[in-house]
């Protein structure tokens, strides 16, 4: 069963709270996080994206990156930016974005949870990204950024969260894009404990190199420490969760530099041999099962053939999955998407409009407006110990960074 327990939290002076918090490390790269991050000398980005107060020819990878990361970090607490708690708590963390909510314990999970699958992926991680927040991990000597993970709606774990959310919020903001977070203490922490003790597993949403880091960080430190108990704080890592049925996942969609050689015509002609295909009057497909394609200015709707799809078979099922094994690879020769340079993805926050600007401007030639994976999609695949396909998810909103920090001491 899952294991949560309070820690001693870093955090920001309430006051400074909307200008310390951030998007996380992964969603930008470093040219936007100067920019965001620009004017702003509390901004968490300043330790998870070190790399902006460096010369532009940095490497991100360069050691120097990673020491000015823990120097920024312990130059917040000196100046009161952040401050530690004097005692162990869990919190309360509701995000709002267009009128939808989630609302997840703040706490620490086990790293051998992880190890023994009660925590459960479906993404596979890159040893390069890996070896980065590991290294940022050790350096920083703490768990900079939260992982995403969601369980199995408990009412007994509602419970808890609906007694807590009526007590005054240590946070309340809204950010920049419009999202508002608040933050609250959690007073009945061994109730939580104790519930989530009988929660048989949970599943990263977001956030999979992050939970390999804080393994690996974790194995790293007891095999260093000859005294090591198994009570230290590096055996936990920094998690949110939050109950499945509240989470929002977004479309993943594709964009595709050419047609592999055939026409507009070509391209319909052998879609139709997979399925049917008709005008779109929505660009976003309604339903799984059916794909919207952007060629030549217009949106076409292709619609899988339902009984040729086994819906037992939790990964070929996916929307993501046909439409790689039946258009991507056979008719636009796209082999392996997590390499092939021909093709890119777009997450579902940036809307149908992103994908006709990057086909109407000539940069791609096809784009795919896809149905989003469900949140029972995921937990399924999870659940068989399978991986997902590259880009399958995309989650909204991000989790900010920098509102609670968990350090390895």
């Amino acid at each position: 069963m899952l294991r949560v327990q309070p820690f001693q939290a870093i955090r920001p002076d309430p006051n400074k709270a909307a200008q310390v918090a951030c998007v996380p490390y992964d969603v930008i790269n470093t040219a936007e996080a100067r920019e965001l991050a620009r004017g702003n000398p509390h901004s968490f980005l300043h330790v998870i994206r070190a790399e902006i107060d460096l010369p532009e020819s940095t490497n991100p990878y360069d050691a120097a990156v990673y020491a000015k990361a823990r120097e920024n970090l312990e130059r917040f607490l000196r100046e009161d930016v952040l401050r530690r708690d004097t005692a162990p708590r869990m919190f309360i963390y509701r995000q709002v974005m267009n009128h939808r909510s989630q609302t997840g314990l703040v706490c620490c999970c086990h790293i051998d949870d992880y190890a023994n699958d009660i925590i459960r992926k479906h993404e596979t991680t890159r040893k390069d990204k890996e070896d980065d927040r590991t290294r940022h991990v050790l350096e920083v000597n703490a768990h900079a950024e939260p992982v995403f993970l969601t369980y199995r709606d408990q009412p007994s774990i509602d419970d808890l969260v609906e007694a807590d959310i009526n007590d005054r919020p240590l946070f309340h903001f809204v950010g920049k894009d419009g999202v508002t977070h608040t933050v609250w203490a959690a007073h009945e922490q061994r109730g939580y404990a104790e519930a989530f003790g009988r929660v048989p597993c949970a599943y990263i949403a977001d956030g999979h190199h992050r939970s390999a880091s804080a393994a690996r960080a974790g194995a790293e430190r007891r095999a260093a420490n000859p005294q090591h108990t198994g009570q230290e704080e590096y055996n936990w890592f920094l998690a949110v969760l939050f109950p499945a049925s509240q989470l929002r996942i977004m479309p993943y969609n594709r964009v595709v530099k050419d047609l592999n050689g055939r026409s507009v015509d070509a391209v319909l002609a052998a879609m139709k041999g997979i399925g049917s295909v008709s005008a779109a009057n929505n660009p976003q497909p309604t339903k799984p099962g059916h794909v919207c394609i952007h060629m030549n200015k217009q949106w076409h709707e292709l619609a899988f053939d339902p009984k040729s799809i086994n819906h037992d078979d939790p990964i070929r099922s996916l929307d993501v999955s046909l439409l790689q094994e039946r258009v991507l690879t056979p008719i636009l020769g796209i082999g392996d998407p997590r390499t092939d340079k021909r093709i890119d993805f777009v997450g579902g926050i940036r809307g149908t409009a992103e994908l006709e600007k990057r086909v109407n401007s000539g940069e791609m030639a096809i784009a795919f407006s896809m149905y989003p994976t469900t949140i029972e999609q995921l937990m399924a695949v999870s659940d068989a110990g399978e991986i997902m396909p590259p880009k399958s998810t995309w989650f909204e909103p991000k989790l900010r960074s920098g509102l609670m920090v968990h350090s390895l001491d």
